[in-house]
């Protein structure tokens, strides 16, 4: 027997974490056509997985090193997960955490009787000094996927649902850096190989599906911001080493996918859960809706620590998502009683889920609508209706430029403007993060446009126009790296043209 499945049979995760249920979604299973269940790790006291590996890693280190006190960098699950296993021992625990980090993180950090260390202003930067403090104190670094007894902690949500579930067909895990994947991928695939184990990823952080492809780690340049619990831009050796052996496969999912599985959740549960922990149900729809399996389906629904603020974000993803809702930019003449002949002409038997129009000086306006539908075939024949009335319009239901700032502005493009730039960026949020963003921009370049909203995650959203010359181009892009924040080009954005 493997010694990762030997790790994982002696694992020491019980003192602290409990045994979660498997949870039926009842409207799931009717509406997909298959046995779908919920492994519930939300339950846990942390709210998250992560306390079992943290919990078996920290257990086992002998008295000298526990002695003298752990230390991680997290700003998220690990970070908890080790404090609290560290205060059930009686240790201490140091948690370097960015400068960044939400303040509501390092209190629940605090809370558990961890010492927050704030340095740096991302994860690289707090992890090197978490690196170089552990070499000073001669604390124990708790890494948070790429450790074998951190595999084995994880590794014990298999076991638990391989003895709980008869006639299992498949089981889907969240992947970020691949110790929950490796783990439960092991134990399953070693005692009854004929079981499927999938992992999930987002579309834009997907560094373990590009590295089996590759057949070795690669490292990504970016990572998206949405599930930032898997948000990893390199997976582990270890862990790649396992999933590379034991999982059937990497699921891609996006964040509508996510925002619906949020959704699907709470339907069936009541609970919340956060981005990352509905991402292996996302995987499993997208499976179900492709394949036929003769066994129950279970999705680990591996943490629900949500920031409230973040709701408004997923609810308006989730209809999307889920296929309820689609989006269009139409073009009306600016006449009395347009509006009224849309409605009446398409929408009559439809929900307007967002309707934003403001008048323009132009022989057209452009109209931004929301509009539910109940699903795929629905959808067709809305855009059929549009093109049999003849109204000029694009459809930006896949659209992430309109979805995430254009419904939330009204107005017209500035004819005026024959140079302008339109860049999406991301930046830390915390207090004060707007202000040293806006200083980075200040006096350099004309800005003709600019929206921001928060989304109470750790990264805040902003579009912004500028006015650049053709003989500009090259120091404007220099400019643009030297930043250093993550940034899109939507210039060439067909939304663009439509709305701004």
């Amino acid at each position: 027997m493997e010694q990762v499945v030997q790790n994982i049979l002696r694992a020491r995760v019980y003192d602290v974490a409990v045994r979660t249920p498997l949870h039926r979604a009842h409207r799931l299973s009717e509406r997909l056509g298959h046995e779908i269940w919920l492994k519930r790790e939300d339950l846990q006291p942390v709210f998250s997985f992560k306390i079992r590996g943290a919990y078996n890693k920290i257990a086992h280190l002998t008295p000298l090193q526990q002695k003298k006190g752990v230390i991680c960098a997290s700003a998220g699950n690990h970070a908890q997960g080790v404090a609290l296993s560290a205060k059930k021992l009686g240790l201490r625990a140091m948690i370097v955490m960015p400068e960044t980090t939400p303040e509501i993180k390092v209190t629940a950090v605090e809370s558990l009787g961890g010492e927050p260390v704030l340095v740096g202003q991302d994860y690289s930067e707090a992890f090197l000094h978490a690196k170089k403090l552990a070499e000073k104190t001669k604390a124990t670094m708790i890494h948070p996927f790429d450790d074998p007894l951190v595999i084995a902690g994880q590794g014990t949500i298999g076991k638990e649902i391989y003895e709980d579930m008869s006639s299992l067909a498949a089981v889907f895990v969240p992947v970020g850096g691949g110790g929950l994947a490796a783990g439960v991928a092991s134990y399953i695939k070693m005692v009854d190989p004929s079981i499927k184990v999938y992992g999930v990823e987002p579309e834009d952080s997907q560094a373990m599906a590009q590295s089996l492809a590759k057949g070795e780690r690669v490292s990504l340049e970016k990572v998206g911001l949405f599930a930032d619990g898997v948000a990893v831009k390199q997976v582990g050796e270890q862990t790649f080493s396992l999933c590379q052996k034991y999982l059937d496969g990497v699921i891609l999912v996006s964040t509508d996918d996510i925002a619906s599985a949020i959704s699907d959740i709470y339907l069936e549960t009541r609970a919340i859960t956060e981005p990352a922990g509905a991402l292996s149900l996302a995987g499993l729809k997208r499976f179900a809706r492709s394949q036929s399996s003769q066994g129950a389906l279970v999705a680990i629904n591996s943490g629900a620590n949500m920031n409230f603020q973040r709701l408004q974000f997923v609810a308006e993803r989730a209809l999307t998502g889920a296929g309820r809702e689609a989006l269009f930019a139409i073009h009306l003449a600016e006449r009395p009683g347009t509006l009224k002949e849309l409605c009446s002409k398409v929408f009559l038997d439809h929900a307007v889920t967002e309707f934003n129009y403001r008048k323009s000086p132009h022989e057209d306006a452009v109209v931004f609508a929301g509009v539910g539908v109940s699903g795929e075939q629905d959808h067709k024949a809305l855009v059929e209706a549009l093109e049999r009335a003849e109204y000029s319009f694009e459809d930006l239901t896949d659209n992430e430029l309109a979805k995430e700032h254009i419904r939330h502005m009204v107005g017209g493009r500035n004819p005026d403007l024959v140079r302008e730039r339109l860049v999406r960026f991301a930046f830390p949020e915390h207090p004060g993060a707007l202000s040293r963003f806006l200083e980075l921009l200040s006096e350099r370049w004309n800005i003709s446009l600019f929206h921001y909203r928060s989304h109470g995650a750790d990264f805040g959203r902003v579009l912004i126009g500028f006015e650049v010359e053709d003989q500009d181009e090259d120091r404007f892009g220099k400019f643009l790296e030297k930043v250093g924040y993550p940034y899109e080009d939507e210039s060439e954005n067909i939304a663009y043209g439509y709305f701004l």
